[in-house]
Formats: structure tokens, sequence, C-alpha cells
């Protein structure tokens, strides 16, 4: 059985189908100043092979670059993957973790060794569909891996090492308590299991965040139908460090919301990021704040005419928040979304990414070092179907493809000369500029030729280029070919 067939592969994601039918069955988803822009670093790159691939968790690690878990086919079955990045977004290393069935990491988290722990699911070993955790070391190589569950379907969409150098694990258990409840499991370092806890009633319940609270307690956000407004809504659990329910909440309507991750805040509280049904007439991306004992402060629900879902947030260094998903309101297609608010979840700005032929999705944020944004996803914008997604943008959201607040896709520049059409099928052009000579190189850095400015790309197969004027040591532009 393929089991990312199964709406569990989604629900992480929370693509908005998954609202209207908790065991719904869908194909995989083959799924500042002006100054300030200058010294930080901007880019996007897509990694993977000739298969699926897709990202689902970052993190900025200590040496200064990035590192991304996802799933590939590219390399074996669908494996976990696992891609280093250095500060450019350069590729370091990447690895493949799994057996001759299917597995997907959806967590990872730099651990105080050096090393990595992902979380995520495994259908090769233990009994059936389990949690997967892999432990390895600063180059990725394997130190340990171990599954958690019972006989029937269980999956880890979160990881974080705990204070006492073990882990804690969230996710979703059909194998104990109920139809399906909230799953955590607290590790020891070597990925011994110190304890078990299940959380629900007698409807659907799934977990798709954790993180220790200051208390050495922990903090769980997910989806609940068995309480609330009516539907599903958005779950949040604090228990104590041994996993003891200390209060419950539930958050929304009366029709379908989620919750898709959480934070503690700097004022002991919450904050939740998800999307909702029940506010408005389309899908929006959801955020609620509440205080340290999970009563609600405000929310906020942000997007256009379209569905826009909120799958990260993180509270940022001014104490607003930085919030991502997907968003088919600006632009064609499926984009990237990303909101910036401030203490008060109102909006800053909002930008969209990719070039929205097709299905581009956020699933992680994070504030970099240098005060910008590391956003990780899926894209079908560049290159090979569905690969892996990496952002990195000023701290206004801002990256060097020149795409435009809410708008779609115009194209990439040349030191200020816009490109269009792209992608293209026959060739592209750039206005104005017709008479001079551009270099186009190829995704290893090879040159494969000079063209004029009237028909860029002309006689090429499909792919990724880059285009540079001739004689000019200026920034390059990404074109893509089509067909």
């Amino acid at each position: 059985m393929n089991r990312f067939h199964d709406s569990h592969f989604l629900y992480p994601v929370f693509r908005s189908l998954l609202f209207y039918l908790p065991f719904f069955t869908l194909a995989p988803m083959l799924l500042c100043s002006p100054a300030v822009v200058f010294s930080q670093q901007t880019w996007e790159r897509d990694y993977g092979g000739a298969g699926t691939e897709e990202g689902f968790s970052v993190q900025q690690t200590s040496d200064g670059g990035y590192i991304v878990s996802g799933r590939t086919c590219s390399f074996a079955t669908n494996q976990v993957y696992l891609v280093k990045t250095n500060a450019s977004g350069d590729t370091l290393w990447t690895r493949n973790y799994g057996g001759t069935e299917d597995e997907l990491g959806y967590s990872v988290q730099q651990t105080s060794d050096g090393g990595y722990i992902i979380a995520g699911g495994t259908d090769s070993f233990g009994n059936g569909f389990q949690v997967y955790l892999i432990k390895t070391n600063a180059s990725g190589d394997t130190l340990w891996t171990k599954t958690y569950g019972g006989a029937a379907e269980d999956w880890g969409y979160s990881v974080r090492q705990t204070l006492d150098g073990g882990y804690i694990v969230a996710g979703t258990t059909s194998s104990f308590g109920n139809i399906s409840d909230v799953y955590l499991l607290k590790t020891t370092s070597s990925g011994d299991t110190l304890w078990t806890r299940t959380y629900g009633g007698a409807g659907w319940e799934g977990g798709s965040s954790v993180q220790q609270t200051g208390d050495s307690g922990y903090v769980i956000a997910g989806q609940t139908y068995s309480f609330g407004a009516g539907g599903s809504d958005v779950y949040l659990i604090k228990t104590n460090a041994r996993g003891d329910t200390l209060w419950t909440r539930a958050y929304g309507g009366t029709t379908d919301d989620a919750g898709g991750s959480v934070q503690q805040t700097s004022d002991g509280g919450y904050v939740v990021a998800g999307m909702a049904t029940s506010f408005g007439s389309t899908i929006q991306a959801y955020l609620i704040k509440t205080n340290a004992s999970g009563d609600t402060l405000w929310t906020r629900n942000y997007g256009g005419g379209g569905t826009d879902d909120g799958n990260s947030v993180q509270q940022t260094s001014d104490g607003g928040y930085i919030a991502a998903g997907s968003s088919n309101s600006y632009g064609n297609g499926v984009q990237v979304y990303l909101i910036k608010t401030n203490a008060g979840g109102d909006t800053l700005w909002t930008r969209s990414y990719g070039l929205g032929r097709g299905d581009d999705q956020g699933s992680s944020v994070q504030q970099t070092s240098d005060m910008g944004y590391i956003i990780a996803g899926t894209t079908t914008s560049f290159g090979n179907g569905y690969q892996v997604y990496l952002i990195k943008t000023d701290s206004i959201g801002r990256y060097s493809s020149g795409v435009e607040e809410n708008k779609g896709f115009e194209g990439p520049r040349v030191q200020g000369i816009k490109i269009t059409p792209n992608p293209f099928t026959s060739f592209t052009i750039l206005p104005g500029h017709e008479a001079e000579r551009f270099s186009l190189y190829d995704i290893t850095g090879r040159k494969v030729g000079i063209y004029r400015g009237d028909r860029i790309g002309e006689g090429l197969s499909q792919g990724v280029y880059f285009v540079r004027r001739e004689g000019e040591g200026g920034s390059l532009a990404r074109v893509v070919k089509i067909r």
C-alpha cells in the first residue's frame, strides 16, 4: 500500500481538503531600510533529483548554514530526505534514510552535539506505519534510529531536544486511545522511551507541533473534532514535565479550523498558526495569541479571496511574528505565503514567492541571525517536478529574484532589466534591450551561449538557466524553459 495516498501525509501541511473529512484520501503532493537589504544574503534554491521531493522543516545551523528535512523518491523508494547547505544555500551534503517501503521526515533540529534529530514516519520498520526517529552526527551519518507505535498507524510530526538531552516527539496515533489521538513521546538521549501520552476525546485528534516550555513542561498544537464550537478546531494542550495534562483549549468557529505550529512567547503565553474556515467566506491563515493559561488575547486571519494557510510561526526579535504558509489569493496558482505582523497581530507586510504556474508551498519559517528569514517548502516552478524549495529573504521579506508583494510573478531582472515571459516555451525577451547581448548558463555554471535580448534561450532544451548581461559581472537572474 502506498501510504502517501493517506490523508495523514497531508495533515501537517494542512492542505485545504483535509478540513472536510478527517480520513479524506488524496493523491500525494507530487506536493527595514533599503540599506539593510544589501547587507543580508538573499536567494532561492531548489533541491532534488528526477523524482518527487518535498521540504517540511528548516533551521539555521550553528555554522550559519541551514538544515532541511523532507522526503525524496529520486534516490530510492520514498525516503526521509536531509539537505545541509551553507549560508548561501549551496548544497554541502544530502542524505536519505529508510528501507524498502515509505518514509518521510517532517521535522528536524540541530542537537547540542552538532548533529541532527529527525522525526517522521516509516512503513519499513516496526509493526505497520510507525513514528520514525533518526539521530545523526554533524555529517548526516546515522547514529541510531527508533520506531514507536502500535498495530495501527502512528506518525511523528514534530521533535525537539529537551533540557535533559533527550527528545520530545508529537504526532498522531491510531494505535492507542480512540479513533485518532494526539500522541506525545518522551525519550532519552539514545531514543529509548521514558513515557508516552495520548490526548483527545471520542472524535479525531492530531498533534502537529510541540515545544518544551519554561516550566519544563510541554505545549502541543494540533486539531480536534471532539471539542470546540463545531467542525474541527485548533487544539492546544499544556502538560507538566511528565506529560500530564494541565489544561487544554479549543479555538475556532462553527466550521473547520486547525493548528499547525505553536511557540511559547516572551510574555509566557503562546502563539499558534494554522488556518480557518470559520471567519469569512474562504480558507485563511489563522494566528491565535494566548496568555500563559491558554486564554485568548487576540486572533487574526489573513488572506484574500482564495485559499490561504499558516503552517509555521515564530516570534521575531522585534516582538512581532513571522508566519509562513501557502496562498492562491495573490498572483497565479499556489505560492509560498509570508506574513509579518506586529506584537498585536496587525499586518506589517506580506509576500508571496514562486512562479505561481504550479504548486509552491511554504511549510516552515525561521528568523535568521542577520534578521532576515529562511523559508522551506516545496515547488513545482523550477526544474524537475516537485522539489525542496528554500528561500532566504532580507528583513522585509525581499530576495534577489524581484518577486513583488501580493503580485503575480513578473519575471526576474538582470541589473534592473525585466525578463518576460518566464517561464517560457520557445524563447524569452528583454524589452528595450533587444540589441544587447546576454550570456546564458545552465545549472552547473557552464555557459551555454550568448544571445541577443530579443530571443533569449532559443534552441535550448527545457530546464533552469541563468542570464547575465555580457561583459558585466552583475547578478544572475533565473529563467525556466518549460518545453
